[in-house]
């Protein structure tokens, strides 16, 4: 048998008058036992060649099913109702399912979302890098394969790769699983790349590599890149042109620049206000003159002023209150085991110190691996502390045991990033809020559930919700659940880790100002705990940056944002999507 390798040709495609992609008026529809409910309800888009192109809008938009229907690949019942998916001039909803077999991979590729969803974790990474390859035909021939499975991966970023063929997805971290799925998506050259936010659950260094790793891919290959997200701050700084869904149709689309510095549709309007990367951007450029023209600003648009207001609100709540949570060198150390008997120590946290003051927010902010969220754990005392202390009202918590621990845990509550996780799927809402006052005694079935019903008002849900279960939630509707929860022992401090990094902007805004007016209501301290900058700027009094487990720099957010002195803070403040977009340029 001949070995050959079929490596495509580097160099850009010319461009063409001829659209590469063209939708017109597609309909999809989901089958249900009461019918067809649509989902996509006559879209339009065109791409030419080279050209990059994203679709923004919340969840339930349209905008993922949209792109999986040009590849086949819509979940469950759904199906193309209408309309038209032309590639290449080639109606892609009249193909054969071997037809479609095709076209997928070799000519359009897909980067999904989740890679650890998408990468078969029974399976080495090598193994199914040379299964895609082979199904392209990008390779014959077992070594030919095997060179072309090294190259792909050499190309996605992985400069190792021959070390790390036989290595299993969860030995990998996020950003190099979400490298091996570019590499396979772009393995056969395609004309057309559909990458399904391909880095919402990444942080932002790691994000921004991965997004400059492909874009100087696809600009080599001549790549068309289909974007789909719900970031406005990527979307203006990766695609030129922007789509804009909204229950299931287009209403805007256009240069991404001109669309986010001046919105038509009031749906963009709410998400450009609502995005943390860009509403970060407006802060940042007005915070100074904001001191002398607050007239100006307030004249200019009550988003701004209001946004700006806030900060200043709570720079001032910052210096007023005492310290909360005080944290003096802490530190963790794990003991590794290495195989037999063998162990070695690995430090997560190392001479942590900071305060925060009542009534205010500390946002702990660094990518993965930093040690943040193992802070988390140890202040909410779910992990034993090595060395250091943590006091959280001037108790001492490293040493509270049985009836003690049990009464700090009414005083200090977590809201973690994955409500669904962390809700009971058989519990109602209503027992789910219920669970902590039953726990820890507090009233009768009766007072319970006013305190039920008082909870689901302050998180803003109907109190119709009580019945409902987890299942039946968006994703946003879980969050506030989850906050209902974590208030019903009108606790002093919540901790809350990745809480909204999940969510779409929209729903992260909601809950945002959500925990905004609650601190300001209840009186709550906040440690949040976040890879997000976007965020911080919108919600922070005082930040502290992690990097391996200590603390690198740490200060107001004004004076981290405006002027930081540390080379990786100002790393991961340039990564923020969108930190080139300039507001009125």
């Amino acid at each position: 048998m001949t070995t050959t390798a079929t490596t495509p040709e580097k160099s850009p495609r010319a461009s063409s008058s001829a659209p590469l992609l063209e939708i017109k008026g597609l309909k999809i529809g989901f089958k249900t036992q009461a019918g067809y409910v649509d989902a996509v309800r006559g879209v339009d888009i065109t791409m030419r060649q080279g050209e990059s192109l994203a679709i923004v809008g919340e969840s339930g938009s349209g905008k993922s099913t949209t792109a999986t229907s040009i590849i086949d690949l819509l979940p469950g019942t759904g199906e193309v109702t209408g309309g038209q998916i032309l590639f290449e001039g080639r109606d892609l909803t009249k193909v054969t399912p071997a037809e479609m077999q095709q076209i997928r991979g070799r000519d359009i590729g897909y980067v999904p979302q989740d890679p650890m969803s998408n990468l078969n974790p029974v399976w080495s990474i090598g193994f199914q890098v040379e299964e895609a390859i082979k199904a392209n035909g990008v390779a014959t021939g077992k070594q030919a394969v095997r060179a072309r499975t090294i190259e792909v991966l050499k190309e996605a970023g992985l400069g190792d790769a021959d070390q790390r063929l036989k290595q299993f997805p969860h030995q990998f971290s996020g950003g190099m699983r979400q490298r091996v799925l570019i590499g396979i998506g772009l393995s056969s050259r395609p004309k057309l790349l559909i990458a399904d936010e391909p880095t919402s659950a990444l942080d932002v260094t790691v994000q921004r590599r991965i997004l400059d790793h492909l874009e100087s891919l696809t600009r080599d290959y001549g790549t068309s890149v289909l974007f789909i997200t719900h970031d406005l701050g990527l979307a203006a700084e990766r695609a030129e042109k922007l789509v804009v869904m909204y229950k299931g149709r287009v209403v805007e689309s256009g240069p991404s620049k001109e669309i986010l510095a001046n919105p038509q549709h009031p749906y963009t309007q709410r998400l450009v206000a609502a995005a943390p990367s860009l509403a970060s951007r407006r802060i940042q450029s007005t915070i100074e003159p904001a001191h002398a023209h607050a007239g100006e600003i307030a004249a200019e648009g009550a988003d701004d002023a209001e946004l700006i207001a806030r900060a200043h609100q709570r720079e001032e709540a910052g210096k007023a209150d005492a310290d909360y949570i005080q944290v003096d060198n802490l530190s963790k150390t794990y003991r590794i085991r290495q195989g037999g008997f063998k162990t070695t120590e690995l430090k997560a946290v190392d001479d942590v110190s900071f305060a925060i003051p009542r009534g205010t927010t500390m946002a702990l902010v660094g990518e993965s691996g930093s040690g943040k969220s193992t802070v988390a754990k140890l202040v909410l005392q779910l992990e034993s502390i090595t060395s250091g202390t943590v006091k959280v009202g001037g108790q001492s918590v490293g040493a509270l045991r049985g009836k003690e621990l049990f009464d700090f845990r009414r005083r200090v509550q977590p809201v973690f990033q994955d409500p669904y996780g962390s809700l009971d799927p058989m519990y109602s809402v209503g027992n789910t809020i219920a669970e902590p006052l039953v726990t820890h005694g507090v009233g009768d079935r009766k007072s319970r559930q006013a305190r039920v019903r008082e909870l689901l008002e302050q998180v803003s849900l109907p109190v119709s919700t009580v019945n409902r279960y987890p299942s039946e939630l968006s994703g946003g509707q879980r969050q506030r659940i989850a906050v209902a929860r974590a208030l019903a022992l009108k606790p002093d401090v919540i901790v809350l880790d990745e809480a909204v990094s999940a969510l779409d902007v929209l729903v992260q805004g909601q809950i945002l100002d959500l925990l905004t007016d609650l601190q300001t209501e209840l009186g709550l301290t906040y440690l949040f705990i976040t890879h997000d900058l976007a965020v911080v700027r919108l919600i922070a009094d005082n930040v502290a940056v992690m990097q391996k487990g200590r603390v690198v720099e740490a200060g107001t957010t004004d004076e981290i944002f405006a002027a930081p002195s540390k080379q990786y803070t100002r790393e991961l403040l340039e990564a923020i999507p969108g930190a080139a977009f300039e507001f009125g340029r």
